[in-house]
């Protein structure tokens, strides 16, 4: 199957499925927290017994190897669904409040609630990680979910639509493949919550769709996340941990380093350390590295190959069109201007600048959009505090990268272009629940002060909040 060969799901189709989705969740089957569990002890067997048929999808789509695989896509959804159900029965109760002077005798409650129908819309990116992770949330908040995963990685999505679709009920969880029209047809539908990881510009399409139904949406998006490192950093960590964070899925990755900053004293040191680690991951040629990945497809791989033309190769450069291969390569961008330098790369070419002083950082950075992600690499914990209080971005790393993903206890999200709401562990859990605030008044007595007719009545007010 190719992108080309999906088939589309008619409107009516879709139509249909909602409707039983609608049906299903107003009937109550979602709400026990016994079945809430059951649904993701499922979802958890399922991804343990079809491990191989993931790994090769995976492998077709975007020539991951085993390991990156068990790394960033099956390790990371094992451990959020044990997680959430470790906590899902604390997660899910009501959680009592205090109450003011005037509410004397009252009880206060959150109460957690699903939302309803919701739609997830995943990227090609990690075309699983992506695609479930978000999913936990819904079902475990006791929502029905209508996936839908990119129509780039037909043999993730067909996998996908297979296991999910043999295995759970229509009318709890579905996946719908197709392309663009199948998009645009779920979007013209009414959800109670829409969830979309993407680009930013279908992201605004997604939001004016939802704004139609007042439906409330979580964007996962992307942006130019920025690499520092200082010149106080420990130079061969930070090469080893930007080069994995970067080269990981060849760079097709919305969190990934996506220019460097380098002191400039340390930018020679930092190359040759980052040449050097680049060779001992991949060999000498890394084109022929089995375990390097690909570009998803001709659009992409041109698209990241037309950046080499944008400044002067530091480092790597090489192209194997057949293979839709690009090598980690370096590169000094020729100008500000320069597509490499205002769009999202989504590749394995990294930008290089320069800087002085902290300073220039900070000014640089607030100059764009808010990034997705930041790192940090420095020993430094003023120049720490500098960044942390200076630059607002949606999550990041202080000596790492990417690895903030990969906690189930700190939420993960951006802010302004690089998206809205968050997700992960408890976060996915409260993303998808409406919290219900209920007031419990006692009945044994009652304050006159509150009603027209009261004596004295103004004079109590006053003294309460005078």
């Amino acid at each position: 199957m190719s992108e080309s060969t999906v088939r589309e799901k008619s409107q009516e189709q879709v139509k249909v499925c909602v409707q039983k989705q609608r049906a299903y969740f107003n009937e109550g089957h979602t709400k026990p927290l016994a079945t809430r569990v059951r649904h993701l002890e499922k979802l958890l067997r399922l991804l343990r017994e079809h491990k191989p048929q993931i790994i090769e999808a995976l492998r077709q789509d975007l020539n991951k190897s085993e390991t990156e695989v068990y790394l960033t896509e099956i390790g990371l959804l094992i451990e959020e669904i044990r997680f959430t159900m470790k906590h899902l029965e604390r997660w899910a109760k009501p959680k009592k409040v205090k109450t003011v002077k005037t509410h004397i005798g009252s009880k206060g409650y959150r109460i957690p609630e699903p939302y309803g129908v919701t739609l997830v819309v995943s990227p090609w990116n990690y075309p699983i990680q992506l695609a479930l992770a978000p999913l936990i949330g819904a079902l475990a908040a006791g929502n029905t979910v209508i996936l839908k995963p990119s129509e780039l990685t037909p043999a993730c999505s067909h996998l996908l639509a297979t296991l999910i679709n043999d295995h759970f009920e229509e009318g709890l969880l579905y996946v719908i493949e197709g392309g663009v029209d199948t998009s645009q047809y779920l979007l013209k539908e009414r959800f109670d919550y829409i969830f979309f990881t993407g680009s930013v510009g279908v992201g605004k399409i997604v939001m004016e769709a939802a704004s139609k139904y007042l439906t409330p949406v979580t964007l996962e998006l992307g942006g130019k996340s920025p690499c520092i490192v200082h010149k106080d950093a420990d130079l061969k960590l930070a090469a080893k941990r930007i080069a994995q964070g970067k080269l990981t899925n060849a760079g097709q990755t919305c969190i990934a380093p996506d220019y460097l900053l380098l002191h400039e004293d340390i930018k020679s040191d930092f190359i040759a350390e980052y040449k050097r680690i680049v060779t001992s991951f991949y060999g000498e040629q890394p084109l022929k590295n089995e375990a390097y990945a690909k570009v998803v497809n001709e659009r992409h791989f041109q698209r990241v190959k037309s950046y080499l033309d944008d400044g002067r190769i530091i480092f790597g450069g090489q192209v194997d069109e057949r293979l839709e291969k690009i090598e980690p390569t370096l590169i000094e961008p020729s100008s500000e201007e320069v597509p490499i330098m205002r769009e999202e790369i989504f590749g394995p070419v990294l930008p290089v600048l320069t800087y002085r002083n902290i300073d220039e950082v900070i000014e640089r950075v607030n100059g764009g959009e808010k990034p997705l992600a930041l790192y940090l690499f420095t020993k430094s914990s003023e120049v720490e505090e500098q960044i942390v209080n200076n630059i607002s971005y949606g999550g990041g790393c202080i000596n790492d990268t990417l690895m903030h993903i990969a906690t189930p206890y700190l939420p993960f999200g951006g802010v302004g272009e690089s998206g809205m709401g968050a997700y992960h562990g408890e976060s996915s859990f409260s993303t998808f629940s409406h919290y219900k605030s209920v007031l419990k008044q006692t009945t044994l007595f009652d304050f006159s002060f509150r009603y027209p007719n009261a004596k004295n009545g103004l004079a109590i007010l006053k003294r309460l909040f005078g």
